[in-house]
């Protein structure tokens, strides 16, 4: 019999492959208790026409009709100007047409968290003095 030691080592940024072994094993073992829940990669950008990012939404939605809006961001050269509106649009709809009914999210309140509350969202959780004066919070929104 083979004695293995299997050692736990610190990583700061996962490898694309590693990521999709340690979601993969998730799935696995999730549809053991419930139908596959999918994962499906969406994400927008905002460019200048010479290639320059200046924002994008990353998200992505399972098989229960659920939208995770994971990182958003615009320049703010240009906020104000209804490039992030547009943005959040976009994954919402691109999210409608393939099944999702609801949104959900987490935002920091010295972040967006009052731009996703003017466009539907609303708190169903809070971390108050998630960092002294701040809160963390989670939000969703039915886009049906």
């Amino acid at each position: 019999k083979e004695n293995l030691m299997y050692q736990i080592t610190r990583k700061d940024k996962l490898s694309q492959m590693d990521q999709e072994t340690i979601w993969d094993g998730i799935e696995a073992f999730s549809q053991t208790k419930v139908p596959a829940t999918g994962r499906h990669e969406l994400a927008f950008v905002l460019r200048h026409p010479n290639g320059e990012l200046f924002g994008g939404v990353i998200g992505n939605y399972d098989n229960f009709g659920w939208l995770w809006i994971d990182s958003f961001w615009v320049s703010e050269k240009l906020r104000g100007q209804g490039y992030g509106t547009k943005l959040i649009n976009q994954i919402e709809q691109e999210a409608r047409k393939n099944g999702c009914e609801h949104s959900h999210l987490t935002s920091f309140s010295y972040q967006a968290v009052e731009f996703y509350k003017r466009r539907g969202y609303s708190i169903f959780g809070e971390l108050k003095d998630y960092m002294p004066g701040h809160s963390r919070c989670w939000l969703r929104k039915s886009l049906s």
